[in-house]
């Protein structure tokens, strides 16, 4: 269930929406400025192929159709990228949500050559909008257009694909109607927490459901637009910008009787990258360092040891990180 002190504002409120066939140096300034005060931001006008974003929302819709033993088939000998229900994470944490998992440099898994087609088309695509998001977001900064970029482009990089589904909420009602108040059918699908990669580049159908933390605390609903793709800041881009850019911490409720289908693409950088603030974003004077130098690897194996909600980045701040309110 959702708690029901937890205060929700206006649906999009806050939200920056960034045309991206803008001119170049107005989208970066764009893109920064949302990275600084929310942690997410919209993309229109991405130029991103509707017939690879068709072909997957569709092939997924097939797949999650299927009989449970149907999908569970599809599991790789590579662990943990499989399909999964309710669970999410090894650490206990559940939702209302099943889901497909694949490594974006080994995408295979066992199922029909369409679905296995489309996954490949849609992954590249969406690598090569992050990509040109991250050389807007260093040429806005101005830091080489590279120094994000790179690190998703390598051969080695530990990017991650997630296809969820979140099935209509009364399926999860024990057969109670809309008439019974004392049902809730609102639930989480997918339980508050930050992304610990670089960058997340998310699209769904158009069905609502996911919400971001503001910086009062507050739950804004984020309104579904199948045009669009919502982009959020991770761990490791808060870190390499010294605190600037914000990792928004976000969910999914699911409500109603649609189901809403998203597809994420979570851009990490190789598991032995060494990640830290870069030079240029601290000063001596108005900003010290606030993070201490870690792997990727190191990381990821933290924030896989904990439950989705703990803070991972307060174990990684420097005495002067600690220090700030």
């Amino acid at each position: 269930m959702v708690k029901g002190s937890q205060k929700i504002v206006a649906v999009d409120k806050g939200i920056p929406i960034i045309d991206m066939s803008q001119e170049r140096s107005r989208v970066s300034m764009q893109i920064v400025k949302a990275c600084e005060t929310l942690g997410f931001f919209k993309v229109v006008n991405h130029g991103f192929d509707r017939t690879i974003i068709s072909r997957m929302e569709q092939e997924s819709i097939n797949f999650f159709s299927k009989p449970v033993h149907e999908k569970k088939s599809v599991e790789s000998a590579n662990q943990p990228f499989r399909y999964g229900f309710r669970d999410i994470g090894l650490n206990g944490d559940s939702g209302e949500v099943e889901y497909l998992l694949f490594h974006t440099n080994d995408p295979a898994f066992r199922s029909k050559p369409s679905f296995r087609s489309a996954v490949n088309c849609y992954i590249e695509a969406v690598r090569q909008l992050a990509h040109e998001i991250l050389e807007l977001t260093a040429e806005g900064l101005g830091v080489p257009p590279n120094t994000f970029s790179r690190l998703i482009s390598s051969v080695d990089s530990d990017s991650i694909l997630r296809v969820n589904h979140y099935p209509p909420s009364e399926q999860f009602s024990g057969g109670a109607t809309l008439s019974d108040k004392s049902v809730s059918l609102t639930r989480v699908g997918f339980g508050e927490h930050t992304d610990p990669q670089i960058l997340t580049v998310l699209r769904s159908n158009g069905v609502g459901g996911l919400q971001v933390s503001n910086t009062d605390g507050m739950w804004v609903p984020v309104s579904p637009d199948p045009s669009a793709f919502c982009v959020n800041v991770g761990d490791l881009l808060q870190v390499m910008t010294n605190g600037r850019f914000i990792s928004v911490r976000h969910r999914a409720l699911t409500y109603g009787k649609e189901s809403r289908l998203s597809t994420s693409y979570f851009a990490g950088p190789p598991l032995q990258t060494k990640i830290g603030p870069l030079q240029a974003m601290v000063t001596t004077e108005n900003q010290p360092r606030l993070y201490q130098t870690f792997t990727w690897s190191e990381y990821k194996k933290l924030a896989y040891s904990l439950r989705l909600e703990d803070s991972r980045l307060d174990m990684f701040r420097t005495c002067t990180g600690l220090e700030d309110p």
